[in-house]
């Protein structure tokens, strides 16, 4: 593992750094570590926020100095990062691509000089590891996306995204869980449920699994959606290699 920098961010934060970059392992240490706070916590800590490479740890001075945390923390490293790659889970989540469900799809496609079924293709043909949840409830950012479909985000955004809307954001794809406003492009949407405050956890994908895009069409699509508003669609859940 390369050097973790622990550095200060204000006076009621540490930023621990893997790396600068977007990459499985360094997600991988992020999610030990805050695996390693939550299991044996140390004192005066308020919250751990995951992001792709580092963890911002908040703390109240009052109980635990930032030199104090800093030196708990590098007492925690290395990570073993091996029983959590062991049990990585990949879900496959159906999507229909393109028409009202998929409004950018064709700009993509434009844009990276391919056909609409060549993009839905590199789009589809490969797994994707949730590096973490944020923006809204159960938002996943997914990665990494082939870089001849990526593109950047919308100059003007949405007011309003439908729930379960599939998007690409630079080198990025991501799954709007519920209607919102955004600037993330547009390619397909899937039936799927991503939140739902009566489950534990709230959200379906947890940083650490991996999703699989399986496009369908319209008749299949609507079929899912009937099932998983009835409650009887089981998402195909498979150990990710």
């Amino acid at each position: 593992m390369q050097e973790v920098r622990i550095l200060p961010a204000g006076d009621q934060a540490l930023l621990v750094e893997f790396g600068r970059h977007i990459a499985p392992e360094l997600s991988a240490n992020v999610r030990a570590l805050r695996q390693s706070l939550h299991r044996i916590p140390i004192n005066g800590i308020l919250d751990i926020i995951p992001s792709y490479a580092s963890l911002l740890v908040e703390y109240d001075p009052s109980f635990v100095s930032s030199e104090v945390l800093s030196a708990e923390i590098r007492r925690r490293l290395p990570l073993k990062t091996e029983e959590l790659e062991r049990k990585q889970e990949l879900f496959v989540l159906p999507t229909i691509y393109g028409g009202e469900f998929g409004p950018d799809l064709d700009d993509v496609a434009d844009h990276a000089g391919l056909t609409a079924e060549e993009v839905v293709a590199l789009h589809a043909n490969r797994d994707y590891l949730v590096y973490l949840i944020g923006f809204t409830p159960g938002f996943p950012y997914l990665g990494s996306l082939d870089e001849r479909i990526a593109m950047p985000r919308l100059t003007n955004p949405r007011l309003k995204i439908p729930g379960g809307s599939v998007g690409i954001a630079g080198t990025q794809t991501g799954i709007y869980p519920s209607e919102s406003p955004g600037g993330w492009r547009l390619i397909g949407q899937t039936p799927i449920s991503l939140f739902n405050l009566q489950a534990d956890p709230p959200a379906l994908l947890q940083p650490g699994v991996w999703v699989r895009f399986r496009p369908v069409d319209d008749m299949e699509f609507t079929l899912i959606k009937q099932q998983v508003t009835e409650g009887t669609y089981r998402i195909d859940r498979i150990s990710h290699d």
